[in-house]
């Protein structure tokens, strides 16, 4: 018997992170990834049933890959085997791979091997698993932050079921956070030290969905206010500083959130490339959602450029799919694009002022019959109805254009500027306007 082993335990424990310390022990603590370890998901419904084989976690870092491969073996209570990819080898694995036959025909305990970072096993290396894996000797749990199908190889693919973790959101990562702030046998509950709530929601912001990188970041404030003659407290300052990176005033729900959004649309509508700039990067770097700056660029395409620069709107709607689908830090790039070209775009809200004009006379009760000649005819008795006998198609007309009253009265919305695109616009409109005047003479047709 080793006297000493619990004194070296507690010794390691004693110098354990504090996103290792706060580890879940159960499916309960866990945060995140409901999409399948919530009570009835697919990953608890496996493990409550006793059929879940093999795995692969796949997902961004702290994301809680290895906390699931704990809680799995845990749930299983299987033997728990870590290895690292990046320092074991094929020795390591069959080592691991005989030990687990034996404790398996002496005991009938089954044997859980970790294997964290799997994609840096070469393919030869992942084959030393396949036979076992296949006939449940052993569990192997995977985790990766590379796509598993280029990552792995397809024969360790088939036996095993995949898992794709998400980045944990501010939410959650700040849920973990005051779940360590409670805890004073695991987590910081003893310290004596407040943290502010800004302070807590930065951490969470800025920590990129990673609860490690919070959790650290978390400690080092609180520890770096328990020295001697310091207020014990952590502020949205000492927060920062904490996670090196400096704490950008901003507050994503309140004021400034709309004051400044509103700057970069002020700053796209009047011209200023620079300082829509400026304004996209306290809104990045304060931690706003890219999609929202996006719709928001978006939104100042069409209401300030129009048809002045039609390409515009078609960079910001662009700029919403690729936010979307790529996010941070890479959007910040076709954000960056978007805003200075809709900054630098010639400028006409004439569009803007069409809709608002014609809306305003359909609330004030200005409701319009469809002119006969316009309506449908394709229904069943449309024809016999007289529904739009006198229609003339413009095609058949030179310039496919021919005076017609598309309205049944004389209104007139749209009044296009002479800037960019929309001149183009003005002067063939001004044209077709004057037409309008003359009544037009049925088209000649040849006979068949």
């Amino acid at each position: 018997m080793d006297l000493f082993a619990e004194q070296r335990a507690a010794a390691l424990r004693s110098v354990e992170p504090l996103a290792v310390r706060m580890r879940p022990r159960t499916f309960d603590e866990f945060v995140g990834q409901e999409h399948f370890a919530r009570p009835g998901g697919l990953l608890r419904r496996l493990l409550e049933a006793d059929r879940l084989g093999s795995a692969i976690l796949y997902g961004p870092p702290g994301c809680g890959k290895t906390t699931l491969a704990h809680l799995i073996a845990r749930h299983t209570r299987a033997e728990f085997i870590a290895l690292h990819a990046a320092e074991a080898g094929v020795k390591d694995v069959r080592a691991v791979i005989d030990t687990a036959r034996q404790r398996l025909a002496a005991s009938g305990q089954r044997t859980v091997l970790f294997l964290d970072e799997i994609h840096r096993f070469n393919r030869a290396q992942q084959d030393v698993l396949l036979q076992d894996v296949e006939e449940g000797v052993l569990t192997l749990v995977g985790a990766t932050t590379e796509n598993p199908f280029f990552a792995v190889n397809a024969p360790l693919l088939s036996r095993s079921q995949i898992f794709e973790l998400r980045p944990l959101g501010p939410a959650d990562i700040e849920r973990l956070m005051r779940a360590a702030l409670a805890d004073t046998e695991r987590g910081l509950g003893g310290s004596g030290v407040s943290v502010d709530d800004d302070a807590l929601r930065f951490l969470a912001e800025r920590a990129d969905g990673d609860a490690r990188r919070a959790l650290s970041a978390l400690e080092v404030a609180v520890r770096s206010q328990q020295a001697p003659g310091r207020t014990p407290r952590v502020t949205l300052e000492v927060a920062g500083e904490s996670m090196q990176v400096r704490a950008v005033p901003y507050d994503a729900t309140g004021d400034t959130h709309y004051d400044v959004a509103s700057a970069l649309i002020k700053s796209m509508r009047g011209s200023d490339p620079d300082a829509a700039l400026y304004w996209l990067a306290r809104m990045l770097e304060g931690g706003e959602d890219p999609r929202f700056i996006a719709r928001r660029i978006a939104i100042c395409a069409s209401e300030d450029v129009g048809n002045a620069d039609p390409q515009a709107a078609i960079l910001a709607a662009a700029a919403i799919k690729i936010a979307e689908t790529v996010g941070l830090p890479e959007a910040e790039y076709v954000l960056a694009q978007a805003a200075v070209y809709v900054a630098c775009a010639p400028k006409s809200n004439a569009v803007t002022l069409a809709i608002a004009a014609a809306r305003e006379d359909v609330r004030g009760g200005l409701t319009l019959p469809v002119p006969p000649h316009l309506r449908d005819r394709s229904y069943a008795g449309a024809a016999r109805l007289g529904r739009g006998e006198g229609y003339l198609y413009p095609h058949d007309y030179p310039g496919a254009f021919v005076e017609q009253d598309y309205l049944g009265a004389h209104k007139r919305y749209y009044n296009p500027t002479d800037r960019g695109e929309e001149a183009g616009l003005a002067a063939r409109l001004a044209a077709w306007r004057a037409k309008r005047s003359t009544p037009a003479e049925p088209p000649q047709r040849s006979s068949d």
